[in-house]
């Protein structure tokens, strides 16, 4: 029996560095290597938990990724403790050696060697029973999805990148050192791996028993597919993958209380929590028995090698490390005309949901909730609270306790959520010039959700006004979920948004044009000469 991904992701993929030299004259029968040990469905498995388990490594989920896209897409902005690293991130004053650029590039493509591992060690195992040919058609489409999914990032983070489809025991420099292939040759692979693993008859199952909740089902693979789509601006294709998620055989529903989807309770509970399509699974990190409390900052798979707890909830907290606040920019987003009365302000009920704030805000007034005494804003007592600025809500717990106490966080990462696939789809509709009643439903559903209830829209307008409203709805629904900076560069406006609003809140207008995409990482250009010779002016 497959065991609960959370547990498995833990161990990470030790396994494929796993080997020895050989013996001249003596054959070591326990020395294994890719080729040799991946063989059968249990090993076969183990590989496809460690693909998972790069999810959670240095430049991705683990502590990276919230503060590189949150900062750069402003949700967030620095405050006092932040390191110089994340500092640079937001002034966009970043080079090809930024240790975040470097660790993004590296994480993924490990993501890809683990999935071209399986991918290579699947194709080449005979199952001998119905189950294990179910089986291995499953650890496929989960390779294939995860290597769709690093390739993803990888083309829109960097543009045109190596585009590495095959594993090789023992790599020629030719083999290893591969040019960059094209954007669009690296979106065809995305697109025939997801197609793949939609495929009905040999892709991915529509949902899993609860001891594998958290693996890639079909639905992850369909949204990323229709995904990709709307980033390729193939409007049409988008719509028709789109709404294959909100007809059966799929059963994905908004969450009636928005902030389950960010509290670890609940989270796991498909009745509680209807919307998630794919998420980044964590644990909470609870004794030393269980590995490095830090594994965070490095060594995932080697200080212990069984934490998997996100560092999010110490990092942003108020109570504790507070790196970063909520920007001005994003609070006050949260209040705008209303859509049935525009010459009045309204303030989305999102905002209790998201920032720590005043009253007038709409920001949660209030925490530690569940202590013996429940703690009002503005929390100027309170530890290291400085009580300047409005402090992150969003995947904390002071709900529940005052102070964390370390890097222990076991609240799982959104990447797809049923809102996000909502939106996306009222996207598609409006970029070819439908704002009619289908975009208009998609949109109002969302701000249906029964803890939101926000003033329904009536029109969406010309299609201007409608991208307009589908622009407000995504930044409100989505804050801090790492979205706003990948919506701006592929909408085309990030320079003049970000500076703009830069500008206002700090008075500084940092984005330059080369910032729509991340600079070649120093390390690949140091050791790949195909890709050194192919880099102009030092950056992409």
């Amino acid at each position: 029996m497959k065991k609960n991904i959370k547990s498995l992701m833990a161990g990470g993929l030790v396994l494929l560095s796993i080997g020895c030299k050989k013996d001249l004259t003596l054959v070591n029968k326990g020395a294994y290597d890719a080729t040799t040990y991946f063989t059968s469905d249990s090993s076969i498995n183990q590989a496809v938990i460690g693909t998972y388990s790069g999810l959670l490594h240095q430049g991705l989920w683990s502590r990276e990724w919230y503060f590189t896209f949150d900062l750069l897409g402003y949700d967030a902005k620095p405050a006092a403790p932040i390191s110089s690293d994340f500092l640079q991130l937001v002034q966009y004053n970043f080079t090809p050696n930024q240790n975040e650029v470097q660790e993004t590039w590296a994480a993924l493509y490990q993501i890809v060697l683990r999935a071209n591992v399986v991918i290579t060690s699947a194709q080449a195992w005979t199952p001998v029973t119905p189950a294990e040919q179910a089986d291995k058609n499953q650890y496929l489409g989960e390779a294939k999805f995860l290597r769709a999914y690093a390739y993803f990032n990888l083309v829109t983070l960097y543009g045109r990148v190596p585009l590495h489809t095959v594993y090789y025991p023992s790599p020629t420099p030719a083999q290893l050192d591969l040019p960059r292939s094209s954007v669009a040759d690296v979106w065809q692979q995305i697109e025939k791996d997801l197609t793949d693993a939609t495929n009905a008859q040999t892709g991915l199952p529509v949902s899993y028993p609860a001891t594998s909740y958290g693996r890639a089902t079909l639905g992850a693979a369909v949204a990323l597919l229709g995904k990709s789509y709307l980033y390729e601006k193939k409007w049409a294709q988008a719509q028709t993958e789109l709404t294959m998620l909100t007809t059966t055989p799929f059963s994905y529903a908004l969450a009636p209380v928005y902030n389950d989807l960010f509290d670890d309770p609940n989270q796991d509970d498909p009745a509680k929590n209807p919307e998630t399509i794919f998420q980044v699974m964590n644990q909470a990190w609870t004794s030393w028995s269980i590995g490095n409390q830090y594994s965070v900052f490095g060594g995932q798979e080697t200080w212990g090698g069984k934490a998997t707890q996100s560092d999010r909830a110490q990092e942003y907290g108020f109570n504790d490390w507070g790196n970063v606040y909520i920007s001005n920019t994003a609070v006050k987003a949260f209040t705008y005309p209303n859509p049935q009365n525009p010459a009045v302000n309204y303030v989305d009920p999102r905002a209790a949901f998201t920032f720590y704030g005043d009253a007038a805000s709409g920001g949660q007034t209030q925490y530690c909730q569940q202590c013996t005494v429940p703690i009002a804003y503005p929390f100027v007592t309170q530890g290291s609270i400085t009580g300047q600025g409005y402090r992150w809500l969003k995947y904390e717990y002071y709900n529940k306790v005052a102070s964390y106490g370390g890097p222990q966080s076991g609240i799982n990462g959104q990447v797809i959520r049923y809102a996000d696939v909502l939106l996306m789809l009222a996207e598609s509709y409006i970029q070819q010039g439908n704002t009619g009643a289908v975009p208009l439903g998609l949109i109002n559903q969302v701000r249906s959700r029964p803890s939101v209830n926000a003033p329904l829209y009536t029109s969406l307008g010309s299609q201007t006004q409608a991208m307009g409203i589908l622009m407000l709805e995504r930044q409100l629904e989505l804050t801090g979920e790492e979205s706003r900076y990948f919506d701006l560069i592929r909408w085309g406006i990030a320079q003049q948004t970000i500076n703009a609003e830069m500008q206002i809140e700090i008075g500084t207008q940092p984005f330059q044009p080369k910032n729509v995409l991340f600079p070649i990482p120093l390390q690949e250009k140091n050791t790949n000469p195909a890709v050194a010779g192919d880099i102009a002016g030092d950056w992409n």
